[in-house]
């Protein structure tokens, strides 16, 4: 059996700062390239889910449908500048057709509750309702699993995949 890559940490140019490509141009590398599935991991939003679901099929290949979240440390609910409540990054994908109704769940509410810091942000409590059929990355840089291991800060690494287990599972 060929050893494959899937790609899952990809944003498209409706992750304004982050990247230009369509979805269409990155199911074409991926096909060309082999790879049997693309992952969809825009910042914050779900708009170029159909238009990734549609390029994918049209190339033969599997859609992986996602979002990178911010994620409130405290509560989405109040300013950044409330001490301690920072906003880090997760990573998220639906495996089923109910994790993909709470992943629309998840960045609705974001955008109607969660715009304390000007970016649409999930509690975790919030996305503990909402986690069942999704599956969650341990994140860039900007998560906070990545910001305890650049810290040196191992119990907080720790903590943080207790605390992700118990809202996703193992």
């Amino acid at each position: 059996m060929a050893k494959s890559i899937v790609h899952l940490h990809n944003h498209t140019y409706h992750s304004l700062k982050d990247a230009i490509s369509s979805s269409n141009q990155l199911a074409e590398l991926a096909a060309k390239n082999g790879q049997p599935a693309l992952a969809i991991s825009d910042h914050g939003n779900l708009i170029g889910a159909i238009e990734h679901y549609k390029a994918c099929k049209s190339y033969n290949i599997k859609p992986i449908l996602g979002c990178e979240i911010y994620l409130a440390t405290k509560s989405a609910r109040v300013s950044n500048r409330t001490e301690g409540n920072k906003t880090t990054h997760l990573t998220v994908f639906a495996s089923t057709n109910e994790g993909w109704s709470n992943l629309i769940k998840i960045i609705s509410d974001a955008h109607i509750n969660g715009l304390g810091s000007g970016k649409p942000r999930v509690d975790k409590s919030f996305l503990k309702q909402h986690s069942k059929g999704l599956i969650a990355l341990s994140g860039c840089q900007s998560s906070q699993l990545s910001k305890a291991i650049l810290d040196d800060n191992i119990e907080a690494a720790k903590a943080t995949i207790e605390e992700m287990q118990s809202i996703f599972g193992k």
